[in-house]
């Protein structure tokens, strides 16, 4: 009998284990068991469910890439995968990859594809491979997410003020208005879902540089069915196509979602052979200076004198690069740029040289094509380090191309105007350092808020890092009306210099690109101590403090042993920052650079206080802000 038992028992595990492609439901969970993923066939189709810390942030939702077709799953695999890499720069140096994964051979129509589906600690992504073999016609890539009802919406709004919180009604009249050329409104990733229970979603993609074919992915709402729905189509499919990972990453406060590395870790890995040359760092920037003069009655304009100050200050100061914006050339046509007679760029570049800053040049596509296959060829052969692009539009193959391009030269590569939101290609192209996907300080004047900052910073940069252009410190000036570039409207930027220093550290960037003139740093040179200390290439670590959503955002980098924490308030007030991050034992230096009692972000946004004390970790800070001001600290061992 025990004999029969145990053939039978055998039989009966064999025949279970052959069976495994026959299961229409799979379970995958996060290494810390808090996420739970569920995907399952119904109706023939490949659905799903995601249950976070026992509650359900996504109710049954589709996943399809041949629209309307059945699904068939031959097999599956589950693997449990722990890997660590270095990212040559970003807002963590040591990564952890850390997720269980769901692999299903999938056949739909005589299709035959790999859909994966990956659970992290934070956050959930899926993409599909064809086979080799395989070369359909065209591809529907579309997910749908099913969030828990009353949920609301938020989503950037080009260079205005991000919206929400929306209701999905109200999400869906938003796609209904007429945009552009009288098309529906297109709605922007990531779009951030706020749970009834205050539990944060962000629904975004990754890795669109790898999935040749695909264009950034639209989303829109489904009032009918409560869900929001994705979709990436690629028309003229190769085999062997890749899509890009849908992502959904979690977090508890909005914060958490900005420091999420999820989407990086899913980007394909380096593929540059040797990244020595690419040095993110801090620019000056000659644009908004123009019309600015100096107390010796100097006036800067677009000539090599005034490239001349900005260079000299760089060098003082250790700014690694120089950005030259628009007007340098005055006509473009193939093969040749025409340089503008009020300068000699020639010159500007070797004094930069022998000073030791490198020079980044703009290219303004709509004067002009000279055509990129030669371009960066071209900006290499000026001597120059980078290239601020723009006007290329949300042209996916246009600007993975460009990415490779400028890599191939050994130039950085900075997308203005709108460019692809391009998640994760830090990780795969490190010298795409930064873009404009929000508004540039000045240009916007709608979002011209410490309201609107504290939106983009929460919810633009969730794509990564962003070009913004923070750190106005001649703010009375600006407000006069004295920039050429500047807002016409007076009295229109309300902020404060404290304020001012600490959005250059809580925006996320490769290229921290400062506004203002060298004179007006070098009049609150112990203030701009704080953006000349911050070592943007060398960023170990990062964490988002307090983060709410119209009310206040504080941010911490570490590199090395020393710390640097900038925060903003909207409407003024006092954030408790406990320094427990820091070591046992170890006295700390703190210097503080603060709004004062007489810091008026209207009428006196220039007045500002720098102190220094010692501290220990579990030392309590009172960050006080006055309405629309900062607050930005300094933290390194005491020698």
């Amino acid at each position: 009998m025990k004999i029969k038992s145990l053939i039978s028992f055998l039989a009966l595990f064999i025949s279970s284990f052959v069976m495994q492609g026959a299961l229409t439901d799979y379970q995958v969970k996060s290494p810390d068991g808090n996420v739970a993923l569920k995907v399952f066939l119904k109706n023939n189709k490949l659905n799903y469910e995601i249950v976070w810390s026992g509650k359900k942030m996504i109710e049954t939702s589709t996943l399809e890439y041949f629209n309307g077709e059945e699904v068939t799953i031959e097999n599956h695999k589950i693997s449990n995968e722990d890997k660590h890499w270095e990212a040559v720069w970003g807002q963590q140096k040591k990564m952890r990859d850390h997720y269980q994964e769901l692999e299903l051979s999938i056949s739909s129509n005589n299709t035959k594809s790999k859909f994966l589906a990956r659970v992290y600690n934070d956050g959930v992504a899926f993409r599909f491979i064809l086979n080799k073999a395989t070369n359909p016609k065209d591809i529907l890539w579309q997910c749908t997410y099913s969030p828990q009802k009353k949920s609301k919406f938020y989503l950037p709004n080009g260079e205005k003020e991000p919206l929400g919180p929306l209701t999905i009604e109200e999400l869906y009249a938003v796609q209904l208005k007429p945009g552009k050329r009288g098309k529906k409104t297109h709605l922007r990733i990531p779009l951030v879902v706020e749970t009834p229970d205050n539990m944060f979603m962000a629904i975004f993609e990754s890795d669109l540089y790898e999935a040749k074919g695909f264009q950034t992915m639209k989303i829109e709402a489904d009032i009918k069915t409560n869900a929001i729905i994705s979709k990436n189509s690629a028309v003229g499919t190769l085999a062997g196509l890749t899509s890009p990972w849908r992502v959904i990453i979690l977090g508890k406060t909005m914060g958490d979602l900005i420091v999420n590395n999820v989407a990086i870790n899913l980007a394909t890995p380096n593929k540059l052979e040797n990244s020595d040359w690419v040095k993110p760092g801090k620019s000056l920037w000659d644009w908004r200076v123009h019309g600015y003069t100096a107390k010796d009655g100097f006036t800067y304009g677009i000539n090599n004198e005034s490239y001349y100050r900005f260079i000299d200050f760089a060098a003082e100061n250790n700014i690694e690069y120089f950005l030259i914006d628009d007007a340098w050339y005055t006509d473009v046509e193939p093969g040749n740029i025409e340089m503008s007679e009020k300068l000699d760029l020639s010159k500007v570049i070797a004094y930069a040289k022998k000073k030791e800053v490198a020079i980044f040049l703009y290219y303004d596509r709509r004067k002009g094509d000279y055509g990129d296959e030669k371009l960066f060829e071209y900006y290499k052969s000026l001597g120059v380090k980078g290239i601020k692009y723009g006007f290329m539009g949300n042209k996916t193959d246009f600007t993975r191309d460009a990415i490779q391009l400028s890599a191939e030269s050994n130039l950085l590569i900075d997308f203005h105007d709108g460019p692809v939101p391009l998640a994760g290609i830090t990780r795969t192209f490190p010298n795409a350092i930064t873009r404009e996907y929000c508004h540039a300080q000045q240009d916007s004047k709608k979002a011209f808020t410490p309201k609107a900052f504290v939106r983009m910073a929460l919810i633009n940069a969730i794509q990564g890092p962003l070009d913004m252009n923070n750190g106005i410190f001649d703010i009375s000036g600006v407000n006069a009306g004295e920039r050429e570039k500047g807002p016409r409207k007076p009295n229109s930027l309300h902020t404060t210099v404290t304020a001012e220093a600490a959005r250059t550290l809580i925006i996320f960037s490769g290229l921290v690109v400062l506004p203002d003139a060298p004179e007006a740093y070098e009049t609150k040179q112990d203030l701009f101590e704080f953006i000349k200390k911050m070592p943007v290439d060398k960023w170990d670590e990062s964490k988002v403090l307090h983060a709410k959503i119209d009310g206040y955002l504080s941010t911490a980098r570490r590199s090395g042993k020393e710390w640097f924490i900038g925060s903003v308030h909207v409407n003024g007030g006092v954030l408790e920052i406990p320094l427990d991050f820091l070591e046992e034992d170890i006295n700390y230096t703190i210097t503080y650079y603060e709004d004062t009692l007489k810091t008026n972000s209207q009428t006196n946004p220039e007045a500002y206080q720098v102190r220094t004390e010692t501290v220990k970790k579990g030392t309590i800070v009172k960050a006080k802000m006055v309405a629309g001001g900062g607050h930005c600290m300094w933290i390194r061992p005491t020698n």
